[in-house]
Protein backbone atom coordinates (compact mmCIF):
# COMPACT_ATOMS: atom_id res chain seq x y z
CA UNK A 1 0.00 0.00 0.00
CA UNK A 2 2.89 2.37 0.84
CA UNK A 3 4.36 1.74 -2.62
CA UNK A 4 1.02 2.42 -4.34
CA UNK A 5 0.70 5.70 -2.44
CA UNK A 6 4.16 6.66 -3.65
CA UNK A 7 3.13 5.78 -7.21
CA UNK A 8 0.01 7.95 -6.88
CA UNK A 9 2.10 10.87 -5.59
CA UNK A 10 4.49 10.44 -8.51
CA UNK A 11 1.63 10.54 -11.01
CA UNK A 12 0.22 13.70 -9.43
CA UNK A 13 3.62 15.43 -9.35
CA UNK A 14 4.52 14.48 -12.92
CA UNK A 15 1.06 15.46 -14.16
CA UNK A 16 1.40 18.89 -12.58
CA UNK A 17 4.83 19.35 -14.17
CA UNK A 18 3.54 18.51 -17.66
CA UNK A 19 0.39 20.60 -17.21
CA UNK A 20 2.58 23.58 -16.39
CA UNK A 21 4.64 22.96 -19.51
CA UNK A 22 1.52 22.66 -21.63
CA UNK A 23 2.41 19.13 -22.72
CA UNK A 24 -0.24 16.42 -23.07
CA UNK A 25 -0.29 13.64 -20.55
CA UNK A 26 -0.63 10.23 -22.16
CA UNK A 27 -1.89 6.75 -21.34
CA UNK A 28 -0.12 4.20 -23.55
CA UNK A 29 -1.69 0.79 -24.17
CA UNK A 30 0.41 -2.29 -24.93
CA UNK A 31 -1.79 -5.27 -25.68
CA UNK A 32 -3.46 -7.60 -28.17
CA UNK A 33 -6.52 -7.62 -30.43
CA UNK A 34 -8.96 -7.22 -27.55
CA UNK A 35 -7.53 -3.72 -26.98
CA UNK A 36 -6.30 -2.69 -30.43
CA UNK A 37 -7.79 -0.15 -32.83
CA UNK A 38 -9.61 -1.12 -36.04
CA UNK A 39 -10.42 0.85 -39.19
CA UNK A 40 -13.99 1.85 -40.00
CA UNK A 41 -14.41 -1.01 -42.47
CA UNK A 42 -14.04 -3.50 -39.58
CA UNK A 43 -17.05 -2.02 -37.76
CA UNK A 44 -18.65 -2.95 -35.48
CA UNK A 45 -15.47 -4.66 -34.22
CA UNK A 46 -13.67 -2.51 -31.65
CA UNK A 47 -10.96 -3.02 -29.07
CA UNK A 48 -11.44 -1.59 -25.60
CA UNK A 49 -8.54 0.81 -26.19
CA UNK A 50 -10.70 2.61 -28.77
CA UNK A 51 -13.22 3.43 -26.03
CA UNK A 52 -10.91 4.35 -23.15
CA UNK A 53 -10.59 8.08 -23.93
CA UNK A 54 -14.07 9.09 -22.63
CA UNK A 55 -13.19 7.57 -19.24
CA UNK A 56 -9.93 9.48 -18.80
CA UNK A 57 -9.62 12.64 -16.74
CA UNK A 58 -9.43 15.94 -18.59
CA UNK A 59 -6.01 16.63 -20.07
CA UNK A 60 -5.09 12.97 -20.62
CA UNK A 61 -4.87 11.31 -24.05
CA UNK A 62 -4.83 7.67 -25.12
CA UNK A 63 -1.95 6.34 -27.21
CA UNK A 64 -3.17 2.91 -28.29
CA UNK A 65 -0.25 0.75 -29.44
CA UNK A 66 -2.04 -2.61 -28.97
CA UNK A 67 -1.62 -4.99 -31.91
CA UNK A 68 -3.79 -7.91 -33.03
CA UNK A 69 -2.34 -11.37 -32.53
CA UNK A 70 0.53 -10.35 -30.27
CA UNK A 71 1.63 -11.83 -27.00
CA UNK A 72 3.78 -10.23 -24.32
CA UNK A 73 6.70 -11.94 -26.03
CA UNK A 74 6.00 -11.22 -29.71
CA UNK A 75 5.07 -7.59 -28.96
CA UNK A 76 8.65 -7.15 -27.75
CA UNK A 77 10.42 -9.34 -30.31
CA UNK A 78 8.63 -7.69 -33.26
CA UNK A 79 9.63 -4.21 -32.07
CA UNK A 80 6.23 -2.85 -31.02
CA UNK A 81 7.48 -2.05 -27.52
CA UNK A 82 10.32 -0.07 -29.11
CA UNK A 83 7.69 2.20 -30.67
CA UNK A 84 6.29 2.95 -27.23
CA UNK A 85 9.79 3.50 -25.82
CA UNK A 86 10.48 6.20 -28.41
CA UNK A 87 7.46 8.22 -27.23
CA UNK A 88 7.21 7.43 -23.52
CA UNK A 89 8.24 10.16 -21.10
CA UNK A 90 8.05 11.02 -17.42
CA UNK A 91 4.51 11.38 -16.14
CA UNK A 92 2.98 9.05 -18.75
CA UNK A 93 1.20 5.79 -17.90
CA UNK A 94 1.70 2.40 -19.57
CA UNK A 95 -1.26 0.00 -19.40
CA UNK A 96 -0.18 -3.57 -20.22
CA UNK A 97 -2.68 -6.34 -21.06
CA UNK A 98 -1.62 -9.67 -22.54
CA UNK A 99 -2.53 -13.33 -22.10
CA UNK A 100 -4.80 -14.34 -24.98
CA UNK A 101 -1.95 -15.21 -27.35
CA UNK A 102 0.63 -16.10 -24.72
CA UNK A 103 -1.52 -19.21 -24.09
CA UNK A 104 -1.04 -20.57 -27.64
CA UNK A 105 1.38 -23.41 -26.93
CA UNK A 106 1.24 -24.49 -30.58
CA UNK A 107 2.95 -21.23 -31.64
CA UNK A 108 6.50 -20.88 -30.26
CA UNK A 109 6.78 -17.29 -31.49
CA UNK A 110 4.00 -16.24 -29.10
CA UNK A 111 3.75 -18.83 -26.34
CA UNK A 112 5.12 -18.13 -22.87
CA UNK A 113 4.64 -20.50 -19.96
CA UNK A 114 2.64 -18.77 -17.21
CA UNK A 115 4.91 -19.75 -14.33
CA UNK A 116 8.16 -18.22 -15.54
CA UNK A 117 8.43 -16.77 -19.06
CA UNK A 118 5.12 -14.84 -19.10
CA UNK A 119 5.84 -12.76 -15.98
CA UNK A 120 9.43 -12.27 -17.13
CA UNK A 121 8.24 -10.73 -20.40
CA UNK A 122 5.73 -8.53 -18.55
CA UNK A 123 8.47 -7.39 -16.18
CA UNK A 124 10.24 -5.84 -19.19
CA UNK A 125 7.27 -3.51 -19.71
CA UNK A 126 7.35 -2.53 -16.04
CA UNK A 127 11.08 -1.84 -16.21
CA UNK A 128 10.72 0.20 -19.41
CA UNK A 129 8.02 2.42 -17.91
CA UNK A 130 10.03 3.06 -14.78
CA UNK A 131 13.20 3.77 -16.75
CA UNK A 132 11.34 6.56 -18.56
CA UNK A 133 9.76 7.96 -15.40
CA UNK A 134 6.34 6.63 -16.44
CA UNK A 135 3.92 4.58 -14.34
CA UNK A 136 3.25 0.94 -15.28
CA UNK A 137 -0.21 -0.54 -14.70
CA UNK A 138 -0.77 -4.27 -15.23
CA UNK A 139 -4.11 -5.54 -16.56
CA UNK A 140 -5.22 -9.19 -16.45
CA UNK A 141 -6.60 -10.55 -19.76
CA UNK A 142 -10.26 -9.81 -20.47
CA UNK A 143 -12.58 -12.82 -20.40
CA UNK A 144 -13.73 -14.72 -23.45
CA UNK A 145 -17.49 -15.20 -23.70
CA UNK A 146 -17.54 -18.99 -23.44
CA UNK A 147 -20.53 -20.59 -21.76
CA UNK A 148 -21.27 -24.26 -21.12
CA UNK A 149 -24.99 -24.04 -20.53
CA UNK A 150 -25.34 -21.49 -17.75
CA UNK A 151 -21.70 -21.86 -16.63
CA UNK A 152 -19.14 -19.29 -17.81
CA UNK A 153 -15.83 -21.03 -18.45
CA UNK A 154 -12.45 -19.59 -17.48
CA UNK A 155 -10.34 -19.92 -20.64
CA UNK A 156 -7.21 -18.18 -19.34
CA UNK A 157 -6.13 -20.70 -16.71
CA UNK A 158 -3.12 -19.53 -14.66
CA UNK A 159 -2.30 -16.44 -16.76
CA UNK A 160 -4.39 -13.88 -14.80
CA UNK A 161 -2.89 -15.12 -11.53
CA UNK A 162 0.61 -14.71 -12.99
CA UNK A 163 -0.20 -11.03 -13.65
CA UNK A 164 -1.61 -10.57 -10.15
CA UNK A 165 1.48 -12.06 -8.53
CA UNK A 166 3.84 -9.94 -10.65
CA UNK A 167 1.91 -6.79 -9.72
CA UNK A 168 2.23 -7.68 -6.04
CA UNK A 169 5.97 -8.40 -6.29
CA UNK A 170 6.70 -5.22 -8.25
CA UNK A 171 4.36 -2.95 -6.28
CA UNK A 172 2.47 -2.09 -9.48
CA UNK A 173 -1.19 -1.08 -9.68
CA UNK A 174 -3.33 -3.98 -10.95
CA UNK A 175 -6.53 -3.83 -12.97
CA UNK A 176 -8.08 -7.28 -12.54
CA UNK A 177 -10.01 -7.19 -15.80
CA UNK A 178 -10.24 -10.98 -15.95
CA UNK A 179 -12.21 -10.99 -12.71
CA UNK A 180 -14.44 -7.98 -13.42
CA UNK A 181 -15.27 -9.06 -16.98
CA UNK A 182 -16.16 -12.58 -15.84
CA UNK A 183 -18.45 -11.14 -13.15
CA UNK A 184 -20.11 -8.97 -15.81
CA UNK A 185 -20.64 -11.90 -18.20
CA UNK A 186 -21.97 -14.17 -15.47
CA UNK A 187 -24.51 -11.53 -14.46
CA UNK A 188 -25.69 -11.19 -18.07
CA UNK A 189 -25.76 -14.87 -18.98
CA UNK A 190 -25.19 -16.51 -22.34
CA UNK A 191 -27.92 -14.98 -24.52
CA UNK A 192 -27.84 -11.42 -23.13
CA UNK A 193 -24.06 -11.15 -23.44
CA UNK A 194 -23.89 -12.02 -27.17
CA UNK A 195 -24.53 -8.45 -28.46
CA UNK A 196 -21.45 -7.19 -26.62
CA UNK A 197 -19.27 -9.55 -28.64
CA UNK A 198 -19.19 -10.13 -32.41
CA UNK A 199 -22.29 -12.25 -32.77
CA UNK A 200 -23.55 -10.98 -36.13
CA UNK A 201 -26.00 -13.38 -37.80
CA UNK A 202 -26.21 -11.31 -41.00
CA UNK A 203 -22.42 -11.53 -41.44
CA UNK A 204 -22.32 -15.15 -40.24
CA UNK A 205 -20.00 -14.24 -37.35
CA UNK A 206 -19.94 -15.82 -33.91
CA UNK A 207 -16.80 -14.44 -32.25
CA UNK A 208 -16.59 -14.77 -28.47
CA UNK A 209 -13.21 -13.04 -28.07
CA UNK A 210 -13.65 -9.66 -29.79
CA UNK A 211 -16.11 -6.90 -29.02
CA UNK A 212 -18.84 -4.89 -30.64
CA UNK A 213 -18.71 -1.14 -29.96
CA UNK A 214 -20.95 -1.63 -26.93
CA UNK A 215 -18.72 -4.40 -25.59
CA UNK A 216 -15.62 -2.26 -26.06
CA UNK A 217 -17.33 0.55 -24.11
CA UNK A 218 -18.14 -1.77 -21.21
CA UNK A 219 -14.65 -3.25 -21.06
CA UNK A 220 -12.98 0.18 -21.27
CA UNK A 221 -15.23 1.27 -18.42
CA UNK A 222 -14.20 -1.81 -16.40
CA UNK A 223 -10.54 -0.94 -17.02
CA UNK A 224 -11.14 2.61 -15.76
CA UNK A 225 -13.14 1.42 -12.73
CA UNK A 226 -10.54 -1.21 -11.85
CA UNK A 227 -7.71 1.28 -12.23
CA UNK A 228 -9.47 3.76 -9.95
CA UNK A 229 -10.03 1.02 -7.36
CA UNK A 230 -6.33 0.11 -7.44
CA UNK A 231 -5.18 3.73 -7.36
CA UNK A 232 -7.55 6.50 -6.23
CA UNK A 233 -5.22 9.04 -7.90
CA UNK A 234 -5.53 7.35 -11.31
CA UNK A 235 -6.34 9.84 -14.10
CA UNK A 236 -9.83 8.50 -14.76
CA UNK A 237 -13.28 9.91 -14.16
CA UNK A 238 -15.26 8.69 -11.15
CA UNK A 239 -16.82 5.42 -12.26
CA UNK A 240 -17.62 2.05 -10.70
CA UNK A 241 -18.40 -1.38 -12.08
CA UNK A 242 -22.16 -0.95 -11.60
CA UNK A 243 -22.09 1.96 -14.06
CA UNK A 244 -20.10 -0.17 -16.50
CA UNK A 245 -22.60 -3.01 -16.32
CA UNK A 246 -25.45 -0.59 -17.01
CA UNK A 247 -24.10 0.30 -20.48
CA UNK A 248 -26.79 -1.04 -22.84
CA UNK A 249 -26.22 -3.51 -25.62
CA UNK A 250 -27.06 -2.47 -29.19
CA UNK A 251 -30.64 -3.07 -30.19
CA UNK A 252 -31.03 -6.29 -32.17
CA UNK A 253 -31.30 -5.90 -35.90
CA UNK A 254 -34.91 -5.77 -37.08
CA UNK A 255 -36.24 -9.04 -38.39
CA UNK A 256 -36.23 -8.91 -42.17
CA UNK A 257 -39.53 -9.61 -43.97
CA UNK A 258 -40.51 -12.68 -45.94
CA UNK A 259 -39.12 -12.57 -49.45
CA UNK A 260 -38.52 -14.44 -52.70
CA UNK A 261 -35.13 -14.53 -54.46
CA UNK A 262 -33.98 -16.11 -57.69
CA UNK A 263 -30.65 -17.90 -57.85
CA UNK A 264 -29.69 -16.07 -61.05
CA UNK A 265 -29.60 -12.82 -59.07
CA UNK A 266 -27.28 -14.06 -56.33
CA UNK A 267 -24.82 -16.37 -58.14
CA UNK A 268 -21.17 -15.69 -57.29
CA UNK A 269 -18.03 -17.45 -58.47
CA UNK A 270 -15.76 -18.76 -55.74
CA UNK A 271 -12.74 -21.06 -55.39
CA UNK A 272 -13.26 -24.46 -53.80
CA UNK A 273 -14.23 -23.91 -50.14
CA UNK A 274 -11.85 -24.80 -47.30
CA UNK A 275 -8.83 -24.35 -49.60
CA UNK A 276 -10.30 -26.77 -52.10
CA UNK A 277 -9.26 -26.99 -55.75
CA UNK A 278 -10.91 -25.56 -58.83
CA UNK A 279 -13.85 -23.18 -59.17
CA UNK A 280 -17.42 -23.25 -57.91
CA UNK A 281 -20.55 -21.15 -58.16
CA UNK A 282 -22.25 -20.32 -54.86
CA UNK A 283 -25.87 -19.30 -54.40
CA UNK A 284 -26.08 -17.82 -50.86
CA UNK A 285 -29.84 -17.67 -50.40
CA UNK A 286 -31.07 -15.13 -47.80
CA UNK A 287 -27.52 -14.17 -46.75
CA UNK A 288 -28.75 -10.67 -45.84
CA UNK A 289 -31.73 -11.85 -43.82
CA UNK A 290 -31.71 -10.76 -40.17
CA UNK A 291 -33.22 -12.58 -37.22
CA UNK A 292 -32.62 -15.81 -39.13
CA UNK A 293 -29.92 -18.35 -38.21
CA UNK A 294 -30.57 -21.02 -40.85
CA UNK A 295 -27.99 -21.07 -43.66
CA UNK A 296 -29.43 -22.39 -46.93
CA UNK A 297 -26.99 -22.45 -49.82
CA UNK A 298 -26.63 -24.06 -53.22
CA UNK A 299 -23.18 -24.73 -54.65
CA UNK A 300 -22.11 -26.04 -58.04
CA UNK A 301 -18.68 -27.68 -58.07
CA UNK A 302 -17.38 -27.38 -61.61
CA UNK A 303 -15.14 -30.11 -63.11
CA UNK A 304 -12.04 -30.59 -61.00
CA UNK A 305 -13.41 -28.66 -58.01
CA UNK A 306 -13.29 -29.86 -54.43
CA UNK A 307 -14.43 -28.88 -50.97
CA UNK A 308 -11.19 -29.21 -49.03
CA UNK A 309 -10.87 -31.53 -46.06
CA UNK A 310 -11.85 -29.85 -42.79
CA UNK A 311 -13.23 -30.52 -39.33
CA UNK A 312 -16.81 -29.34 -38.77
CA UNK A 313 -17.52 -26.62 -36.20
CA UNK A 314 -21.27 -27.37 -36.51
CA UNK A 315 -23.73 -30.01 -37.73
CA UNK A 316 -24.22 -29.67 -41.48
CA UNK A 317 -26.31 -31.30 -44.23
CA UNK A 318 -25.37 -31.73 -47.90
CA UNK A 319 -28.02 -32.81 -50.40
CA UNK A 320 -26.88 -33.83 -53.90
CA UNK A 321 -29.09 -32.40 -56.65
CA UNK A 322 -27.11 -33.53 -59.70
CA UNK A 323 -23.75 -34.82 -60.83
CA UNK A 324 -21.40 -37.23 -59.07
CA UNK A 325 -18.87 -36.79 -56.32
CA UNK A 326 -16.44 -38.61 -54.06
CA UNK A 327 -17.10 -38.05 -50.36
CA UNK A 328 -14.50 -38.60 -47.66
CA UNK A 329 -16.26 -38.70 -44.29
CA UNK A 330 -13.84 -39.32 -41.43
CA UNK A 331 -11.97 -42.43 -42.61
CA UNK A 332 -14.57 -43.68 -45.12
CA UNK A 333 -14.69 -42.89 -48.86
CA UNK A 334 -17.74 -43.41 -51.09
CA UNK A 335 -19.33 -42.08 -54.24
CA UNK A 336 -22.44 -39.90 -53.93
CA UNK A 337 -25.01 -38.81 -56.48
CA UNK A 338 -28.51 -37.34 -56.96
CA UNK A 339 -30.81 -37.95 -54.03
CA UNK A 340 -28.04 -38.63 -51.50
CA UNK A 341 -28.28 -36.62 -48.28
CA UNK A 342 -25.15 -36.35 -46.14
CA UNK A 343 -25.23 -35.46 -42.45
CA UNK A 344 -21.82 -34.36 -41.12
CA UNK A 345 -21.65 -33.88 -37.37
CA UNK A 346 -19.77 -31.27 -35.40
CA UNK A 347 -16.20 -32.48 -34.80
CA UNK A 348 -16.19 -34.86 -37.78
CA UNK A 349 -14.03 -34.29 -40.85
CA UNK A 350 -15.09 -34.43 -44.48
CA UNK A 351 -14.12 -33.50 -48.01
CA UNK A 352 -15.97 -33.69 -51.35
CA UNK A 353 -14.58 -33.99 -54.89
CA UNK A 354 -16.50 -33.54 -58.16
CA UNK A 355 -16.34 -36.51 -60.56
CA UNK A 356 -16.91 -36.74 -64.31
CA UNK A 357 -17.87 -34.05 -66.81
CA UNK A 358 -21.06 -32.77 -65.15
CA UNK A 359 -21.13 -30.18 -62.38
CA UNK A 360 -21.71 -31.59 -58.91
CA UNK A 361 -24.56 -29.51 -57.52
CA UNK A 362 -25.45 -29.63 -53.83
CA UNK A 363 -27.62 -27.89 -51.28
CA UNK A 364 -25.95 -27.04 -47.93
CA UNK A 365 -28.00 -26.42 -44.78
CA UNK A 366 -26.87 -25.65 -41.22
CA UNK A 367 -27.80 -23.59 -38.16
CA UNK A 368 -25.42 -20.64 -37.82
CA UNK A 369 -26.19 -20.22 -34.12
CA UNK A 370 -24.86 -23.73 -33.44
CA UNK A 371 -21.37 -22.92 -34.77
CA UNK A 372 -18.65 -23.47 -32.17
CA UNK A 373 -16.63 -20.35 -31.24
Amino acid sequence: MRILKAVAACIALCAATHAAAGEPRRVFIAGDSTASAYPAERAPREGWGMQLQPWLAEGWDVRNHAQSGRSARSFVEEGWLDGIARELRAGDVLLVQFGHNDEKVEDPTRYSDPALAFPQWLARYVALARAHGATPVLVTPVARRKFDGTQLLDTHGPYPQAVRELARREGVALVDLAGSSMDWLRALGDAASKPYYLHLPAQKQADDTHFSAAGARVVACLVAAGWRDADPAAPVKPVDTDECRAIPAPAPAPVSPSTVVNEADIAVGQPGPHEGAGTTTAYPFFADATGFDLVFRKRALHPGATIGGHVNDKDEIYYVLSGRGELVLNDATREVGPGDAILTRSGDSHALRQLGDEDLVIFIVYDESARKP
